[in-house]
């Protein structure tokens, strides 16, 4: 006989395991924040006790998930680099980083791989160009995929439910008229295929992207942060058509029935 669970009528869990839930929230919780937490402000956001979350926060430091500095506790990237040892990333990245390599010496510019994690983009790779003078996005980096020109390509090429998941996971979730524009937004993406935008992050640079297609849907996104510089080997719109052509070349070499990332 199934009992009910503390979570109430609703909570379908056959076992509760509330040790490892109390680790789990500690690293949910310092995975969607930008600035260190202290013990205090753990202890506040997941309403336990000190008692209750000392040891837990002791044993992830020890075990290297989360560090302390002088200002609180932050997420290592230890967990990113075991989600890297899954074999269907590993698969996205042998089959990419060649292709990066390629892409990056034939248009004199940086390019970074990234995949869908939670509502937010996470990149897993990058190549770095052999001119002078360029920019890169470190690997581990993450934003929400509404705020990105190559996130909303990402939430552009997925099914209605998965879009309706992610979605929820907005934190803070978005106002109808907001939602309603990234609707929009990822129309126009589908359409052409690709981003082209202005970087919201750095005036004068401009964010080219393209989708990794696995069974009709995005797994991954390949951009390349353009940089006018007065020396690059190729224009704008080449640098595009050598991105588009790299990362149809990677879909083509995915396998097609696998549909984990």
């Amino acid at each position: 006989m199934v009992t009910e669970t503390a979570g109430g009528a609703d909570d379908k869990r056959l076992y509760r395991a509330p040790a490892l839930e109390k680790g789990l929230d500690i690293l949910e919780l310092l995975a969607a924040e930008d600035q260190p937490l202290t013990m205090s402000a753990i202890v506040t956001r997941l309403g336990r006790s000190t008692g209750e979350l000392f040891r837990m926060i002791q044993v992830l430091e020890h075990r290297g998930y989360v560090a302390q500095g002088l200002d609180g506790y932050v997420m290592t990237p230890r967990l990113f680099h075991l989600g890297l040892k899954r074999p269907p990333v590993r698969s996205l990245m042998e089959q990419a980083l060649p292709e990066m390599r390629g892409l990056a010496d034939r248009i004199g510019q940086s390019c970074y791989l990234a995949i869908p994690s939670g509502a937010a983009s996470s990149v897993i790779a990058r190549m770095e160009a052999s001119t002078a003078i360029g920019f890169s996005v470190r690997v581990g980096h993450r934003r929400s995929l509404h705020e990105t020109p190559s996130g909303v390509l990402l939430y552009a090429f997925q099914s209605d439910a998965t879009r309706r998941d992610w979605e929820a996971l907005f934190h803070p979730r978005l106002s109808a008229a907001d939602l309603s524009d990234l609707v929009a937004r990822a129309q126009v993406v589908r359409d052409q295929g690709f981003v082209r935008a202005d970087s919201p992050e750095l005036v004068g640079m401009v964010e080219l992207a393209a989708p990794i297609m696995r069974c009709g849907r995005a797994c991954a996104v390949l951009t390349v942060p353009f940089v006018h510089l007065t020396d690059a080997p190729v224009n704008e719109a080449e640098a595009l058509a050598q991105l588009c052509m790299t990362a149809e070349y990677i879909s083509s070499q995915l396998i097609g029935d696998d549909t984990r990332l």
